[in-house]
């Protein structure tokens, strides 16, 4: 008897957990963060982020096809702790921020890639060329309730892109063509009459 009331116990907080993660959230650009490294000379990395993202996500963890992500970064906002460089990379030689404002990924699909993981299908825009890429998700990770009582969770994705393949900078060796790419984000679900 004491090992069924047990099993129904887990199970009663698996079914909670999960209707917690069901619904619609908004990615929390406050705790959030779009990072990027590539190789210079091949022999150092160079790192950089994105401080300026926002978008929603269509959670549902028993039916993962109900799963969408419609995200949008700032490329105005790229920061590689270097001016002169962060300046050459919003110029039209690399982002050309002032005619491509923004970086956006689309979902098309989500499926399980084992406990507590996600592979992400979706279309990434940058300067106007879209490319099918696979988002490799840790995660998203249980809820939190913070005091006023809105739900929180969290997600790492991670995915590699060639920038040649976006048209992103010259073609030289001083740059290297493969870019990794690491998505710290936070997912906010209001409480209800916010």
């Amino acid at each position: 008897m004491r090992r069924a009331l047990t099993a129904i116990t887990i199970a009663a907080c698996f079914a909670i957990s999960a209707a917690a993660q069901t619904g619609t959230w908004q990615i929390d650009p406050n705790h959030s963060n779009p990072q990027f490294s590539v190789r210079h000379l091949g022999i150092s990395t160079v790192r950089g982020s994105f401080s300026k993202v926002n978008g929603t996500v269509q959670y549902d963890p028993a039916d993962l096809s109900k799963t969408a992500i419609d995200a949008s970064i700032d490329t105005t906002s790229i920061s590689t702790g270097n001016d002169s460089r962060d300046k050459d990379l919003r110029s039209a030689n690399y982002f050309d921020v002032e005619k491509f404002p923004a970086i956006t990924f689309k979902s098309k699909r989500a499926e399980s890639a084992g406990p507590g993981k996600l592979k992400i299908t979706g279309d990434l825009t940058i300067k106007g060329v879209t490319k099918e890429v696979v988002l490799n998700v840790d995660g998203p990770s249980d809820t939190v309730k913070d005091p006023r009582g809105n739900m929180h969770m969290g997600a790492e994705a991670t995915t590699k892109v060639a920038r040649k393949d976006f048209g992103v900078g010259p073609s030289t060796p001083m740059v290297g063509d493969d870019i990794t790419i690491t998505i710290d984000v936070e997912l906010v679900k209001q409480a209800a009459g916010r």
